[in-house]
């Protein structure tokens, strides 16, 4: 489930259909297109899709056109807005079978939740999250959020948790959906953590890209410590701190007590090594460090070196040591 795949579904009567589904991270952007398939060489992307006019396209901006093909009546041609300077690995696109959920967040970013036809229900709580997520970021950076709209999508065959790409997060079912029958308490908690997870990327990850993979864990480490700030302020009765030791902080130091744990920055000189540091070490030692240092120097003063990096760095990539 890598580049540019099908991803396997069953309808509500039991027929086994497939949608086009995207996965570039870390660098396999180059089985779909030829490309420059790394962090630094960023670039703008003009995205047009030939689909059946049947069927839901998403890219990571908005439709400007969508028009018949001219060789088949049953294809419609999508075109899609030019993105921003973006990365290779953050560039996706989508076709299938959709319901969706919207709304606008108080900022006015439109948000949509994608949903397996007959679940649109279970893409709400979803909303909710990413609707209250979006300006708390907006607020906690001092950065708007720098497109217009913003889309979830839940994949039924996924190989990640989650992936943020710019504009189109694309989710398993489980990391995104809940039923508001039958989801206990946990679910909620760790779909709205997953969420913020990949909305914060939106800015610190896509917005500001890492140089190369050896800056990985500052990515992920900041994505998965700011995750239970977001989801603190978002909702409070979760009390989502209490967790932060046993889910990040102790699952870190398990690995890192192992003889072949590695340092929290890693020295990444091929692509094939590339998928060996998402781990509990890039994370969950990660997210333990920036609290630590969040901690330290006050939220104040954290606040305002996270706005320099992000007002300095936009659109660009940055090393880790540049945070600093």
């Amino acid at each position: 489930m890598k580049g540019f795949y099908r991803s396997k579904y069953t309808t509500p009567s039991g027929e086994v259909r497939y949608a086009a589904v995207t996965q570039f991270e870390a660098t396999d952007a180059r089985r779909a297109f030829p490309c420059w398939d790394e962090p630094a060489i960023k670039a703008t992307f003009d995205i047009s899709l030939v689909v059946p006019k049947d069927r839901v396209a998403l890219s990571n901006m908005n439709v400007i056109d969508r028009k018949p093909y001219p060789d088949d009546e049953n294809l419609v041609e999508v075109k899609f807005a030019r993105t921003p300077v973006t990365s290779t690995y953050l560039v996706a696109f989508v076709v299938g079978e959709y319901d969706f959920v919207e709304t606008r967040s108080k900022d006015g970013v439109c948000v949509c939740v994608y949903t397996p036809v007959g679940k649109a229900e279970q893409g709400k709580f979803a909303l909710e999250v990413a609707a209250k997520t979006l300006p708390f970021y907006k607020d906690y950076f001092n950065v708007p959020y720098p497109l217009p709209k913003i889309d979830l999508i839940a994949i039924a065959d996924f190989a990640a948790g989650a992936m943020e790409n710019w504009d189109l997060v694309t989710y398993r079912e489980t990391a995104l959906l809940i039923d508001p029958k039958n989801s206990c308490s946990s679910s909620r908690q760790w779909v709205a953590l997953v969420v913020g997870h990949e909305l914060a990327h939106q800015w610190f990850g896509n917005l500001v890209t890492m140089e190369w993979w050896t800056h990985l864990w500052l990515n992920e480490g900041f994505a998965s410590w700011i995750e239970y700030v977001c989801v603190d302020h978002c909702f409070p009765e979760y009390d989502i701190w209490t967790q932060f030791v046993s889910a990040d902080y102790t699952r870190a130091q398990e690995l890192d007590a192992l003889d072949n744990s590695h340092p929290i920055e890693v020295s990444v000189g091929h692509p094939s090594e590339v998928d060996e540091i998402f781990d509990a070490i890039s994370y969950s030692k990660g997210a333990s460090v920036i609290r630590m240092l969040h901690d330290y120097i006050g939220d104040k003063d954290f606040k305002k070196g996270m706005n320099m990096y992000l007002t300095k760095f936009q659109q660009k990539n940055a090393a880790a040591g540049w945070t600093w």
